[in-house]
């Protein structure tokens, strides 16, 4: 197994617009932040490829822009 591989991937993930707190159960626990430019920041782990797929078809189902997905590495919120 790689190093590093047996921690679930952290991802940050930015819409365009602001989605209520009560969003972040159906993200399936992601945290949520509203910024002040307008988007809202999904922040939180994934089990694997699969799984970020499945959240990012969530998006998708919920007709909001996705406006980027990054990979947070070890130390970064």
């Amino acid at each position: 197994m790689p190093v590093g591989h047996d921690q679930l991937d952290r991802y940050e993930i930015r819409l365009q617009g602001q989605l209520d707190g009560c969003w972040s159960d159906w993200f399936e626990g992601f945290t949520l932040t509203n910024d002040r430019d307008g988007t809202t920041t999904l922040t939180g782990s994934v089990l694997d490829q699969a799984a970020l797929h499945g959240l990012l078809r969530r998006v998708s189902n919920l007709g909001v822009r996705l406006v980027s997905v990054n990979v947070l590495r070890s130390g970064q919120s």
